[in-house]
């Protein structure tokens, strides 16, 4: 399950932040389908009271009662302890705010710092202009190019395949959503290449073997090969 999976564990960061990103997409596209099932159900229920039928009815959750065995186990006491959720924010940068020394009095003395934190995120582009050293040798009257890095080939690069991938099997988006997705963020694709590398990606990723997990994916689909032990995480 996705719960399962430590982004800790993903040593590439820009590949860490996105899939931090795509989760919490997930998770809310996940919280919208739960939302548009209930109000179906809610209006199915609606259409068979106003034909005179029963809706569908409630049944509560089967929670077997706690094994309480002793007079002693029910009176004891578990104390809460709840960690700070700031204490696992990864910080990525720190910014200084200062105080307007116009609005401080003459007699004002510097305290420290008070620290917030704020979780924030950065969709963005990544384009890239490669500039490939070219040497030509004159006696063995051949051109010798540098290759480009591992991962990238085409017009796309492992992060854009990583994405159209994950949105499309995770988020269950249609090609539309994905490219109207890119457009939002600057890329300039046009609905045809964007089918083609979704369709390209998915070729890659069938043909490495099954599509079970969506770290697997993002790593198959940015050519990491073999697959790295953040790899492994299982999806619903």
């Amino acid at each position: 399950m996705v719960e399962e999976l430590d982004p800790s564990t993903i040593e590439d960061e820009g590949l860490r932040q996105k899939f931090l990103l795509l989760m919490n997409m997930v998770e809310g596209l996940s919280a919208q389908v739960a939302d548009l099932m209930a109000e179906n159900q809610r209006l199915r229920d609606e259409i068979n009271r106003l034909k005179g039928e029963q809706g569908k009815p409630k049944i509560a959750a089967n929670n077997p009662a706690p094994d309480l065995s002793s007079q002693k186990e029910r009176r004891a006491f578990k104390p809460h302890h709840k960690s700070s959720k700031q204490d696992k924010v990864k910080i990525d940068r720190k910014v200084v705010v200062k105080v307007d020394q116009e609005d401080l009095p003459a007699d004002a003395v510097f305290k420290g710092y008070q620290d917030v934190v704020v979780q924030d995120i950065v969709f963005r582009t990544d384009n890239i202009l490669f500039r490939k050293e070219k040497y030509y040798s004159p006696g063995q009257k051949r051109t010798y190019l540098a290759p480009l890095p591992a991962g990238y080939g085409g017009q796309f690069g492992p992060g854009v395949r990583a994405w159209v991938l994950a949105l499309y099997f995770s988020g269950r988006m249609s090609e539309p959503k994905i490219l109207e997705v890119l457009h939002t963020i600057g890329m300039h694709i046009s609905a045809r290449l964007a089918s083609l590398a979704l369709r390209g990606s998915i070729s890659t990723v069938r043909g490495r073997g099954s599509m079970g997990t969506i770290s697997t994916v993002m790593c198959w689909a940015t050519r990491s090969t073999p697959p790295t032990a953040h790899c492994l995480a299982k999806i619903a």
